[in-house]
């Protein structure tokens, strides 16, 4: 039986430890970065060999292609992972789009709502026949541990996915199944954008340890540390809030302790109990600067849109508001107007029955 293509967009620590491990257990794989990225993945452009450590497969995996053409990386498979942080959703759906055709599934691994983004560019430029879809983490905590090396330290048990349209759930679900076995579905997109950890856990974080961040240059366990017993309290506070955009619009989240537990981080307990009892999240320091993606993605695409979202339909999210406020001063710009708006999600002035259906059918109008 010929072995199954793949193509994964993002040439990044998961965008490694993804293609290594894939690789490993018997896919051909294409890694494929942007041409104004090439270093990202130019140790290996010209073998295509990953070495891959940690609690996962083990060893060399020989990719098949790694590529900044992403006309020659599309052409090669049905299969589109992307890998990259949420800034880079748009410069990818545009880079991709000429290249795109009816039957291509396009998953943004975590999406941060990008789903939605992707397929407002892909309707402005009249590219039909394409699924789009998200999780809500990365499959794998991991990083690059050398230029040709990834390790990963845990294994997301069970991932979430939501599918645009979602007609296409069980299809895509199915598609995804064999490589990352225990997936599971959400309702839609909307539902699986408004359930990523990061955003809530990130940004509340980091403000509250800033000083130390800046002292020690992240020389210290984010989660076992950062995350005491009183951050934890805000964090669930801020949960709250995003809990109730998801109520508003007829879902049932689950609290970020409990999504934890479900995904494999932790044992089942308060916020506190579960990171504390990970033995991969203990592991993970924080970041050496502030100015990082868990403020410079976690703000303005996360909860600066849910922020907006729940405006739009009447949630009130002062904790989240907050927050973006105090993150703006440390980042040196402002994370509203760098956030991703409604407008790019193409679902701006819906009212619920219109969003609905817009999520069911993938059509406007």
């Amino acid at each position: 039986m010929a072995k199954r293509a793949i193509t994964i967009l993002g040439g990044g620590n998961t965008g490694f430890a993804t293609a290594a491990q894939l690789t490993l257990c018997g896919y051909e794989v294409a890694l494929c970065e942007l041409p104004e990225y090439k270093e990202a993945v130019a140790p290996i452009i010209e073998n295509g060999a990953i070495h891959l450590a940690g609690v996962a497969k083990q060893g060399t995996a020989k990719l098949r292609m790694v590529t900044t053409d992403l006309a020659e990386a599309l052409a090669i498979s049905d299969t589109l992972l992307c890998i990259v942080p949420s800034y880079a959703h748009k410069a990818f759906a545009l880079a991709c789009a000429p290249h795109l055709r009816a039957g291509h599934t396009i998953v943004l691994m975590p999406g941060n709502l990008g789903s939605l983004e992707w397929a407002r560019i892909l309707r402005e430029k009249q590219i039909d026949g394409v699924t789009m879809a998200e999780v809500e983490t990365a499959p794998y905590v991991c990083r690059k541990t050398a230029p040709d090396t990834a390790t990963i330290w845990g294994v997301v048990s069970s991932l979430g996915l939501g599918v645009l349209p979602t007609s296409e759930t069980r299809r895509v679900l199915e598609l995804m199944t064999p490589l990352f076995p225990g997936i599971r579905s959400y309702p839609d997109v909307l539902a699986c954008g408004l359930s990523a950890g990061n955003p809530v856990v990130h940004p509340a974080g980091v403000i509250l340890n800033a000083g130390r961040v800046e002292y020690s240059r992240g020389e210290f366990y984010f989660y076992e540390e950062g995350v005491s017993q009183s951050v934890a309290k805000v964090i669930m506070t801020l949960d709250q809030e995003r809990r109730d955009i998801g109520k508003a619009l007829g879902y049932d989240l689950l609290p970020v302790n409990e999504s934890f537990h479900a995904a494999g981080f932790g044992p089942k307990g308060d916020l506190w109990a579960t990171i504390n009892g990970s033995l991969m999240l203990t592991r993970l320091k924080a970041p050496g600067v502030l100015n990082n993606r868990w403020l410079t993605e976690d703000i303005p695409y996360g909860i600066a849109t849910w922020s907006r979202l729940g405006a739009q339909y009447g949630v009130q999210t002062p904790l989240m508001q907050a927050f973006v406020a105090i993150g703006s001063v440390i980042m040196g710009f402002d994370g509203w107007e760098r956030s991703r708006s409604l407008e790019d999600l193409g679902i701006a002035g819906m009212d619920k029955r219109a969003l609905k259906s817009y999520l069911e059918s993938g059509k406007q109008g």
